[in-house]
């Protein structure tokens, strides 16, 4: 499924930032939160194609 790949994506990519951000990075914690809006997001996505799997059974 393409919309899981994505988010596994995204939640690999953010990794670095929320450790810069744990340090204090300000411009990293604006980072992450730029990023788990995506993240929401693609979760979203993968729900509602599990959604549409399940009513075509």
């Amino acid at each position: 499924m393409q919309a899981y790949e994505k988010l596994k994506t995204l939640v690999a990519e953010i990794e670095s930032d929320i450790q810069k951000a744990e340090g204090g990075n300000k411009a990293a914690g604006t980072r992450v939160r730029k990023q788990m809006q995506l993240i929401k997001q693609a979760a979203q996505d993968v729900r509602n194609n599990i959604l549409e799997i399940r009513s075509t059974e």
